[in-house]
Parts: structure tokens; sequence; C-alpha cells
């Protein structure tokens, strides 16, 4: 992966090691985050084919808390991320769970060959230059019949427009000066660009939203996302999404 812009790359650094200084860690281990990241890992292993004998590269991974849910379904786990406080948080976490299959390395680039490249609330952060250049990269990373996933907030989401009208400080507690909402068909045309059969997925309505918002409210979000995959079956609806997937195979030699 290429490097991104240094300035970005400081503000996104401070922000992240401020985060993972025990906000994070305690937000993301509360119920309906935890439903949020295993509903997550369903997902991902459903759309990318992952299974007990993959290698799966997780860029931008944080503490690591979707890639060890999803540890124990696949052979192994990598995780790279640019603050060093989320890799320590990671790998304590790996320690203290047991978890022998999952590796978190501090850094921007990854090396090796995967059978799946997941970005999960990553591509948002990257300027438009490194992401216009991940897919390139990442193709690099795949194994031949290989697959990238990615979640990412959608420009067009209902949930933003009603957050920056109502709640507007509460918005930008959760975002970094630099991210930014993508739109998912231009961010898929990247991929096909690239050599990549890709399609977009939308995930949710308002059930991602409502776990972050109410992070102790299981029962909420069980609620939320009951109703988000009926909701979603509307295709006016789907429009407005809050968050989006792009799911993008390379053929085998």
């Amino acid at each position: 992966m290429d490097s991104p812009d240094p300035q970005v790359l400081a503000r996104e650094l401070e922000y992240h090691e401020k985060l993972y200084a025990g906000f994070a860690q305690s937000h993301f281990a509360r119920p309906a985050v935890r439903a949020l990241r295993a509903h997550t890992v369903g997902r991902i292993l459903r759309m990318t084919g992952a299974g007990a004998r993959s290698r799966v590269l997780s860029l931008g991974c944080g503490i690591g808390d979707t890639e060890l849910l999803l540890a124990p379904h696949v052979a192994e786990v990598v995780g790279v991320d640019l603050s060093p406080a989320a890799v320590r948080q990671a790998c304590s976490d790996a320690a203290r769970l047991g978890i022998g299959n999952a590796r978190f390395l501090e850094g921007t680039t990854a090396q090796g060959t995967y059978d799946v490249v997941m970005a999960v609330f990553f591509l948002h952060h990257l300027p438009d230059a490194a992401l216009a250049e991940l897919p390139a990269s990442v193709r690099r990373l795949l194994a031949p019949g290989g697959v990238f996933y990615s979640l990412d907030p959608s420009r067009r989401r209902l949930s933003g427009v009603v957050g920056r009208l109502l709640i507007p400080g509460l918005m930008k507690k959760y975002q970094t000066p630099d991210e930014r909402e993508l739109s998912p068909e231009a961010t898929r045309d990247l991929f096909r660009a690239a050599g990549f059969d890709a399609r977009v997925e939308i995930y949710d309505f308002g059930s991602s939203p409502l776990a972050g918002l109410f992070p102790g409210w299981r029962a909420g979000y069980r609620a939320a996302r009951w109703l988000d995959d009926g909701l979603l079956r509307v295709p006016a609806l789907r429009r407005r999404g809050s968050n989006f997937e792009v799911i993008a195979r390379i053929g085998r030699a």
C-alpha cells in the first residue's frame, strides 16, 4: 500500500491515539457495538467466502475488535493500523483471549499474499489520491481468486443529514478532521478500473448509527437491524442507506 499524505497521516494519528487512550476500548466493548461487530463478521464471511483455510488482511484494524471475532473462522488474520496504542491493545486482547492466529502490526503498508483483504470503516479516512491508488495496491496483496471487502459511510445517507441537523457536536466527536462520506458507485468504479469484478451492497439504514449513539442498548440494535433488513428491500430507501459495502474479486490465473 502507498503511504498517505504526511499531514493527513499526522492528523489521523493524533486523533486515533486519543481515541485509543481509553474511550474506544470501553465504547467498543458495549453490548450494541459488540452485536454490530458480530453482524459485520458474519457479513464478511458470507460476502467473501472466507473460511478455515483463508488468510485475511485487515487495513485500519484499530483495536482489533472485529478481527478477533473473525479469527476463529479463518486460518489467519493480520491487522495493520497506524496507531501504536491501537496495535498494543489489539495484541493484548489477542493474548488475553488466547487467540493465536491473529497478528497486529503498526504501520500504513502491508506485505504478503492473502485470500481476503478487508477494510472496515477505513476507506473514508483516505485522501482522494490515496483512495484512487488503493485498488492497485490491494490487487498486489491478493492471491488469485482473492476478494476485497470494505464498509464505509455513504454520501447519500439519511442518517448523516439528520445527525448534522440534530446532533452536530456528537457527529464531530466521532469523526476525524479529514474523513468524509463516499460515493458508493465512485468507490466501486475505482476497483473496476483496477481490473476487479466489483459490486456495491447497502449494509444498513439505521442500526449502525443507533449502536454508536446507544452502545449499551443491544435489544435496540437488534430491533433496528431487523427493521433495516425490511427497509432496505425498498429501492428508494436503499439509496439513502447509512453504510455501503464494496465486494471486489479478481479472477484466478
